[in-house]
């Protein structure tokens, strides 16, 4: 029997995420909320090259499209990265295999698209390939669960529902591809500070039940013709009164969107990126050129959703 060669190099790609609707419960005893979000994956990409490293060390560098060092990344064990691969590594029993990572990113970092959470999918999914350890979604499933909320549905990808909180994803009808603007800031917003927020906005008031409304999930179950008035009516981020308290200048971009002829605007996650859904792609591509403008917005995006998660690309 001829042996399988060892694989050298491992080349996957994840997406960012936007939370189509997110609702914050209370305070668990573990200090997360508790949540019920509907995340799409849009294709957005960070790709994660791994390669295999002899000497038994596990390291990353990550760098722009433009071969730059990307500022507020951690490259030493706190990476999501690293830690997603020493989590495999353990494991599976593989105490000497050694991997060299690099990301190439263009998820903008603290933005709230859950870029880092992107980067440790693409990692399970190419150090499970390149050690060929053989792993079954439902196993990198449990492992992205104790790396970070969103990981679990970076590797899903496409349409989901979101309990726990977040972890806990279930497949959803597709639906209809949906085009938006992201209007994005190099001043990202540091999630836990904006959970934080939130919890001093709220003060004592009763604690919240996280649930998604019915009418969004009944579109979204039924043809999804009606998704996007569903999202019209009923969509909204419980940490936008947080992340605007925090950036107040975020209330004048959504303004603008809006006067611009955006159907909707909402936060992505924590922020501070602005999401405008545009009626098509022609649509979205005259709003992104009146907000590109701006000085709150170093950039824009055209996302297109939903993708799948995590794939190999090499």
């Amino acid at each position: 029997m001829r042996a399988v060669a060892a694989l050298r190099a491992v080349k996957v790609r994840a997406p960012a995420k936007i939370n189509l609707h997110l609702a914050v419960g209370a305070t668990r005893p573990d200090g997360f909320h508790q949540l019920a979000t509907l995340y799409q994956a849009v294709d957005l990409y960070d790709t994660v090259h791994a390669r295999r490293d002899g000497s038994g060390a596990v390291t990353v560098t990550v760098a722009d499209a433009a071969g730059d060092p990307v500022l507020g990344v951690p490259s030493d064990g706190s990476n999501l990265c690293v830690r997603a691969a020493l989590l495999l590594r353990a494991h599976t029993g593989l105490t000497t295999t050694g991997v060299a990572l690099h990301v190439l990113k263009r998820i903008p970092v603290a933005g709230g698209l859950a870029g880092g959470s992107a980067d440790a999918a693409a990692t399970l999914l190419a150090c499970d390939a390149l050690w060929r350890t053989g792993l079954d979604l439902e196993a990198l499933l449990g492992l992205a669960r104790r790396l970070g909320s969103d990981v679990p549905f970076a590797l899903v990808g496409g349409t989901c529902t979101g309990t726990g909180r977040g972890e806990l994803v279930t497949a959803q009808p597709a639906g209809p591809r949906l085009t938006w603007v992201a209007a994005t800031s190099s001043r990202g917003l540091s999630t836990p500070r904006c959970y934080a927020e939130l919890d001093r906005l709220r003060g004592r008031e009763r604690a919240r039940v996280a649930e998604l409304p019915t009418a969004l999930l009944d579109a979204l179950r039924g043809d999804g013709a009606g998704l996007v008035d569903a999202l019209l009516t009923t969509a909204r981020n419980d940490l936008t009164p947080a992340a605007m308290a925090l950036r107040p200048g975020l209330g004048e971009l959504v303004r603008a969107g809006a006067q611009a002829g955006a159907r909707l605007a909402m936060l992505a996650g924590s922020g501070p990126t602005v999401l405008f859904l545009g009626a098509d792609r022609s649509h979205a591509s005259r709003l992104a050129a009146q907000l590109l403008g701006r000085i709150d917005v170093d950039g824009v995006h055209l996302l297109t959703g939903p993708v799948p998660g995590a794939q190999r690309v090499g």
